[in-house]
C-alpha cells in the first residue's frame, strides 16, 4: 500500500504493488531467451559467406531473436501491471485493502477524484429547453452552505427530452479551488428566464364576453374594443396577449359600461401607470435539486 485516504496524487504514481515474483522470474527468463536468441543469429552471421548454412537457417535465426524480443516486452508488461498506478491526479479517499489481501482486477481499491471542478447536473423542464445553453450561468447553493451561492455555467445538455417526466438534463461546472465542496454533494439550483416582452395592465381593466376577455384603449377620443389573451397574472396585474401599443390608454374603470366606438372624454387625467400600457418581462424560474460529480 503505497497511499493514505486524503492523499494528492499525481499521474502515474503507484498505488499500489501486487505480489510479482512470478512475473520477475518471467522477465529474467526472456531475458535469457534473447540472450540466447541474439548469440545464436551472432554465429550465423559470422559463417554466413562460408556456405556452410543455408539462407533458411539464417532467417529461422532472426525470427528466433524478434519472437524473444517480443516474450521479453510480454513478460515486461506483465511485470508493470502488478504495480497499480493513479490514472489522473486527484485526491484518494478510503480504502478497505489492507497490504497482505488477497486482489483481482473487480476488487475496488480506492475512490480517486479529481475535486478542482465539480460537474453539477439537474433536471429542468422541458419550456426551457432553448434557454439553457453552453456558457450560459445558473446559481447552486450547497446543502452543507446554504448561506453560499455559486455560479455555475452551464457546459452541455442532454441531447433528448425524457418521455416520462418531460424534462431533460443540464450538466454545470462550478470552480473548486478553495476544495471546499465534495463530489456527490447536493445542491438548489436557481435559474431565471426572461420571456417575451407584453403587456401588463391592471387586472380590472379585463373585460369578459361571450368571445372571450377584451379591454377597452382610447385612440382618437373613442373607445376600442381590443380582444386579448392572459397569458399571467401578477398580484393584481395581468400580462396580456393583444393589439396593443405602448401609447394605449387603458380604460380601467367602469369598463361595464363602455361600448365599442363610444366617445371618450378625458376629463381628469390619471397616474401614467394607470393610462398607458406598460411593458414587462414574464419571467420563469426552477429550482430544483441536484446532485455534483467530479469531472473524472
Amino acid at each position: 500500500m503505497l497511499f493514505a485516504a486524503g492523499d494528492f496524487v499525481r499521474n502515474g504514481q503507484p498505488l499500489i504493488r501486487l505480489d510479482a515474483r512470478e512475473e520477475r522470474l518471467a522477465v529474467e527468463a526472456a531475458r535469457v531467451q534473447v540472450r540466447e536468441a541474439d548469440q545464436l543469429l551472432g554465429r550465423y552471421r559470422r559463417i554466413e559467406d562460408t556456405g556452410a548454412l543455408s539462407e533458411s537457417q539464417i532467417e529461422a535465426g532472426e525470427t528466433a531473436l524478434a519472437s524473444a524480443r517480443v516474450a521479453l516486452e510480454q513478460a515486461q508488461t506483465a511485470l508493470a501491471d502488478r504495480t497499480v498506478r493513479a490514472p489522473f491526479s486527484g485526491h484518494v479517499g478510503l480504502t478497505e485493502i489492507d497490504t497482505g489481501d488477497r486482489v483481482n482486477d473487480q476488487t475496488p481499491i480506492t475512490q480517486l477524484d479529481q475535486r478542482g471542478t465539480l460537474f453539477v447536473d439537474f433536471p429542468a423542464p422541458e419550456a426551457v429547453f432553448n434557454a439553457l445553453r453552453p456558457g450560459q450561468v445558473v446559481q447552486v447553493t450547497p446543502f452543507s452552505d446554504p448561506s453560499r451561492t455559486i455560479d455555475a455555467r452551464v457546459v452541455t445538455t442532454d441531447s433528448r427530452i425524457s418521455q416520462e417526466s418531460r424534462d431533460f438534463i443540464v450538466r454545470t461546472a462550478i470552480p473548486n479551488k478553495d476544495d471546499r465542496l465534495r463530489p456527490g454533494m447536493s445542491f438548489r439550483v436557481v435559474f431565471t428566464r426572461a420571456g417575451e416582452a407584453r403587456p401588463v395592465v391592471p387586472e380590472e381593466a379585463i373585460v369578459w364576453g361571450g368571445e372571450g376577455s377584451h379591454l377597452f384603449v382610447i385612440r382618437e377620443s373613442r373607445a376600442v374594443r381590443v380582444p386579448v389573451t392572459i397569458t399571467s397574472r401578477r398580484e393584481g396585474s395581468v400580462f396580456v396577449d393583444g393589439a396593443l401599443r405602448r401609447s394605449d390608454r387603458v380604460i380601467v374603470e367602469g369598463v361595464q359600461k363602455v361600448r365599442d366606438g363610444q366617445e371618450i372624454r378625458l376629463v381628469r387625467g390619471g397616474g401614467p401607470d394607470r393610462q398607458q400600457v406598460r411593458l414587462r418581462n414574464q419571467e420563469a424560474s426552477a429550482a430544483p435539486s441536484a446532485s455534483s460529480t467530479d469531472d473524472e
